[in-house]
């Protein structure tokens, strides 16, 4: 039996008192390649939030990555997030350092000490990304895909069994897009990490096709079909 790394049970969502999804029922499970698509508004953001604690889960039932939605506090939040990975669209790399000290940053964050071992994970990383070579370059040096892999190497910094990834493909051009899309169906792959990747690609969602959550009119829909209209 596949172990489940990601559950909502019955669940509502609400974002400023108000309603955003209702009676979610969604379980993914390790290893797994989930797309989230929906029109702008309509909840994608929030669910992702809530899986990584920044919206909190009042009704209904949730896990992720052992950890029960319903029982996070400001204390348990960190634990949480040093579980996940979270790929941005924008990158979100601080320009005022290397990438490895960009990478060091987030691992003393979570707790790292010791600088040989950080080290030795900012270059494991760095080589699952295919940019080994690309530790001293600054963020401005690289191009949009090597930051974007730069980012995904981020979010693997803790082996993390989850990644969340938002329009992670959306600053990029076709060429570089396949590129990150076959990285992060690798990443699932070869280390077991389920990803679970919000988009308004469709033609990324045709070229890789996976399970498909769709948000639609206050419902999560479960392996929706997905046309470029």
């Amino acid at each position: 039996m596949q172990e489940i790394i990601a559950e909502l049970k019955n669940a509502n969502i609400y974002q400023g008192g108000a309603l955003i999804l209702s009676d979610i029922n969604i379980e993914v499970s390790r290893g797994e390649f989930v797309y989230l698509v929906g029109k702008t508004g309509t909840g994608k953001s929030s669910l992702l939030k809530t899986l990584y604690g920044d919206l909190e889960l009042t009704e209904g039932e949730g896990t992720v990555v052992s950890y029960d939605l319903k029982q996070l506090d400001w204390r348990k939040i960190p634990y949480l997030r040093r579980n996940l990975g979270v790929v941005f669209q924008d990158f979100q790399l601080l320009t005022d350092r290397n990438v490895n000290e960009n990478l060091k940053f987030v691992l003393r964050a979570t707790g790292w000490k010791d600088d040989k071992l950080m080290d030795e994970k900012i270059a494991d990383v760095l080589d699952k990304v295919g940019l080994k070579t690309k530790g001293h370059k600054m963020p401005h040096e690289l191009s949009g895909g090597e930051q974007q892999r730069i980012d995904i190497s981020r979010a693997l910094l803790n082996s993390p069994k989850l990644i969340l990834a938002d329009e992670p493909t959306g600053n990029l051009d076709p060429e570089t897009s396949d590129e990150v899309m076959q990285l992060l169906f690798n990443i699932s792959r070869d280390y077991g990490t389920a990803i679970i990747m919000a988009t308004h690609d469709y033609m990324v969602i045709n070229k890789f096709p996976a399970r498909t959550l769709k948000t639609e009119r206050g419902k999560v829909i479960d392996n929706a079909s997905v046309s470029m209209s």
